[in-house]
């Protein structure tokens, strides 16, 4: 079965092939004998009830500095294609909600990986919530005198912009920190949305876990060590990726939060634990694909491609 692959994502060219999942997944289609368009988000059109981009059909290599030829620009139905994956990278902004809203017009006639309308209402840091015996102390709040009576209750915390990502805006603030109110005023000028505080969790130094789940099924794991001096974990800010197993803990919070994910269309997720605690749960453009594999551990691309067939046939 040759499907036509639709891939909304940041610019090609200039990935980091090493570890991007999108990429893992290209390269899985590929090999399948998918057909491959890559385009921008900014690129979407959508008139007369039609949905369409401008973007390139694309031939991909395990080659870094040589992973990708392009070919003539045109512009394609949405509509027409077997599958569209969306991939491009947050901040969760309204530009990517109106994405959700768009593709929602071609979605499931082409199935749309994740489901836009299921993206949209289940931003990482809001969407945990549901599952507030599973999560740490956590306050979502612009309140100072909210923000202050969590402090004093919980001690040390991490204060982080509710729809940021990768590690942005993070801060650990120890309990008498005396820069907590010049950080909050900060926070209140640069950003319109509430914030999230959430008891620190002195278990990150020894990792902060990401389980990716492929249909409600645990796929794999990761555990991500925070560099020296550091809270954050994410690998792009120097965290460092190591082989891991779950623990009965996080075999429990993936059985209870895997029929939810399936039953939301929501194919493939990311969750980060930390000690005993789901901290995110990530279904916009979720990582770790690639070093899961290189660990030893499952082809999660072929899992999700395996999903994404069965739910096209």
């Amino acid at each position: 079965m040759s499907l036509s692959v639709g891939v909304q994502m940041d610019p090609i060219e200039s990935i980091d092939i090493f570890g991007d999942s999108t990429f893992a997944m290209m390269l899985e289609a590929q090999s399948r004998g998918h057909q491959l368009f890559v385009y921008g988000p900014n690129t979407l059109s959508f008139s007369n009830g039609v949905l369409k981009a401008r973007g390139e059909d694309v031939t991909l290599r395990d080659e870094v500095g040589n992973h990708v030829s392009l070919g003539d620009t045109r512009i394609a139905d949405l509509d027409e294609m077997d599958v569209v994956l969306m991939r491009q990278d947050p901040p969760f902004d309204m530009s990517y909600i109106t994405a959700t809203h768009l593709l929602e017009h071609v979605h499931p006639n082409t199935l749309v990986v994740n489901d836009p309308a299921e993206v949209r209402n289940a931003p990482e840091k809001l969407f945990v919530t549901r599952y507030p015996d599973l999560m740490p102390a956590t306050a979502i709040t612009r309140d100072v005198e909210a923000l202050e009576a969590f402090r004093a209750e919980h001690g040390d915390m991490i204060l982080k912009p509710l729809y940021g990502n990768g590690g942005a805006g993070v801060f650990k603030l120890a309990h008498a920190d005396e820069n907590f109110a010049a950080l909050l005023e900060m926070f209140t000028q640069t950003f319109r949305e509430p914030f999230i505080a959430q008891q620190y969790l002195p278990e990150v130094k020894i990792g902060d876990k990401r389980i990716i789940l492929v249909d409600g099924e645990v796929a794999g794991a990761i555990n991500r060590v925070p560099a020296v001096g550091e809270t954050r974990s994410n690998i792009h800010v120097g965290g460092r990726p190591e082989p891991t197993e779950l623990t009965e803990r996080e075999r429990e919070i993936c059985a209870r939060i895997g029929p939810d994910l399936k039953e939301r269309g929501l194919i493939i997720v990311g969750i980060d634990v930390i000690g005993d605690w789901l901290t995110e749960i990530n279904v916009t453009s979720p990582t770790g694909i690639r070093e899961v594999k290189r660990f030893g551990g499952n082809d999660i691309a072929a899992m999700i491609w395996d999903a994404i067939e069965a739910r096209v046939r």
